[in-house]
């Protein structure tokens, strides 16, 4: 027999797409995929104690993702399935797999401002955090000026009005009223360091005192430039046991806002306690949130040695050192905004 002239080489086996591999390559491709930055945010709410595939389902419907089993599948090969946390969360439609399942596991929920201006009373505050809460405005102020809420929050009262510090927080939808309050307090607390209150205990201050100051300053000033100057009139009524005859003081004893303070407005609350025309001393505690720069004012007044100061149109203020010297003040006062 012949010996061939051809020797037989085996051929490399070519590379087959099996379904396993196109179903792991799908999975890895899906779930690094994210969604485009122009597309809008939809919101969804995972509730306490829910599983991957009932979040995955409701993510399905509101259009954020396709494959609602695939994805549950992906988040139990990442070990992911039973970190979910409850809460409102925002995610664009065609989000990456990896990026839900990041934020769901970290509790990344949707946030939104609130924001307490400098010099808001518990009424106004209540009703500016009642969304959040999902609560009734009349509810939330009803919590808020609890009797017993200054000691349950750790502020020196008598109230809370005074101690819910101004600032823009983020909150869930949802967050509960107790966690708010206790935020708001917390900023209020963290302004007083050591150095704060020993400024306060040098000047014969108590924090409830200074507090209170600043929050009859943070209602008389409209140019924080002029705070410590207003501070400085009242330490110096204080010290000369002026009484402080602050308007802002009756307004809160009257219990609403008024453009304008007459006399009869003042004998009408006169032994009301808040009432510095008639009653000595600060009030017995605040009439609002003062703000930082209020309160740094009240613990640093200017060096001067005003008695009297009289509100211009533009929202500045004419100080004086006598009587005599504030009424013709108050007449030129009067005379300008009267002129054409």
């Amino acid at each position: 027999m012949r010996a061939s002239r051809f020797t037989l080489v085996p051929r490399k086996p070519s590379f087959a797409w099996g379904p396993l591999a196109v179903a792991a390559t799908f999975l890895v491709v899906t779930a690094c995929w994210d969604a485009p930055p122009w597309s809008e945010s939809v919101e969804v709410r995972v509730p306490p104690g829910a599983s991957l595939s009932v979040v995955a389902d409701s993510l399905a419907a509101r259009g954020i993702l396709k494959n609602p089993r695939l994805f549950t599948l992906w988040g139990r090969i990442r070990r992911l399935d039973r970190e979910i946390q409850a809460g409102m969360y925002a995610f664009r439609p065609g989000s990456g797999w990896n990026t839900i399942l990041r934020d769901l596991s970290r509790g990344a929920v949707l946030t939104l401002p609130v924001t307490i201006p400098e010099g808001f009373q518990l009424r106004d505050i209540a009703e500016r955090i009642a969304p959040i809460t999902e609560l009734e405005a009349d509810s939330v102020a009803a919590i808020l000026t609890a009797p017993a809420a200054a000691e349950a929050f750790g502020v020196p009262g008598p109230t809370l009005e005074g101690y819910v510090f101004p600032d823009t927080y983020l909150f869930a939808p949802g967050t509960p009223l107790d966690r708010v309050i206790a935020t708001l307090t917390g900023r209020y607390r963290a302004f007083w360091t050591p150095q704060r209150l020993a400024r306060a205990d040098s000047l014969g201050r108590s924090q409830v005192e200074i507090t209170t100051l600043a929050s009859i300053i943070e209602a008389e000033a409209q140019r924080a430039a002029e705070m410590p100057l207003i501070s400085a009139v009242y330490h110096n009524r204080l010290a000369q046991r002026y009484p402080l005859q602050a308007d802002p003081t009756v307004l809160y004893a009257i219990g609403e806002h008024r453009t304008r303070l007459l006399y009869s407005d003042i004998d009408a609350v006169a032994d009301h306690p808040y009432n510095t025309y008639t009653q000595p001393g600060l009030p017995p505690g605040p009439i609002g949130s003062p703000g930082e720069k209020a309160l740094s004012a009240a613990l640093y007044p200017a060096a001067v040695d005003y008695l009297y100061f009289v509100a211009q149109g533009d929202g500045s203020h004419v100080f004086s050192r006598t009587l005599e010297e504030h009424n013709r003040a108050r007449v030129a006062v009067q005379r300008d905004t009267v002129s054409p």
